[in-house]
């Protein structure tokens, strides 16, 4: 495989970032599709010369790979590639590259089966504890979803929005934290699901965990996003049934 050449840089500033995020890029998505599944990563100066960049650029890139999960450097070994169990899936950079690798049905079910872990509970929390910004930024993200029925908004976007303004009214740093995960498992299940059903998301069901949790009802909040996130699974399941192989 020929890899595209990177011009190199004086280090640092910009030009030195931009290199290494393009380097942390090329090995990130090579070792998550499979390309050294069967041979040994390279060395720092094999990679240098490879891609045409500095030594200092390859080592930051692969620094950061450790800091990962990917990939770990042990004495008189050099660098090897850590099995999946390792890596940091909650990583934005490896949930991108995971999203490279061919379409898999169970990568769907486990987003949404992460989802069904956080966001009932997130919303369920919101109707508790949402202040009236928070309310309005769920209003927004609904009205979206009705204008993206309409054909004036993105669907994925808008949806996405709305499950964002949960996590954050949820009034817990750490589900504000799953923005970006939550996110990409909205854009994986949503595109899949849309397809699969011919037609947007559900904006009733959506508008019901609106309402709980405009009425602070907690157990309705929770009730409504786990019945959501359900039919998702649901539909996925039907579509892996009907599938010959689960990762086609």
């Amino acid at each position: 495989m020929t890899h595209a050449r990177p011009r190199s840089a004086p280090d640092g500033g910009d030009a030195g970032h931009n290199l290494t995020r393009t380097m942390l890029d090329t090995l990130g998505k090579a070792i998550v599709t499979g390309r050294y599944e069967d041979r040994p990563f390279p060395t720092e100066a094999e990679i240098a010369k490879a891609h045409g960049v500095s030594r200092s650029v390859t080592r930051e890139a692969v620094k950061m790979l450790t800091a990962k999960g990917i990939v770990s450097a042990r004495p008189r070994q050099g660098t090897i590639v850590r099995p999946v169990a390792h890596w940091n899936l909650f990583d934005v950079d490896v949930l991108r590259w995971i999203l490279d690798r061919k379409f898999s049905i169970d990568l769907l079910i486990h987003f949404n089966q992460l989802r069904l872990g956080i966001e009932p509970e997130a919303a369920a929390l919101a109707a508790r504890l949402h202040d009236a910004a928070q309310m309005q930024a769920i209003d927004a993200g609904l009205q979206r979803m009705k204008d993206a029925e309409a054909g004036s908004d993105d669907p994925l976007d808008a949806d996405i929005a709305f499950h964002v303004a949960i996590l954050h009214a949820a009034h817990n740093p750490f589900y504000a934290q799953f923005e970006e995960v939550v996110a990409t498992a909205l854009r994986t299940s949503i595109r899949f699901t849309n397809k699969a059903k011919g037609r947007s998301a559900n904006i009733p069901e959506h508008a019901a965990v609106a309402r709980a949790i405009e009425r602070r009802d907690s157990d309705g909040a929770r009730t409504a996003m786990r019945r959501i996130i359900g039919d998702v699974l649901d539909l996925i399941d039907v579509a892996g049934r009907r599938s010959p192989s689960r990762h086609d």
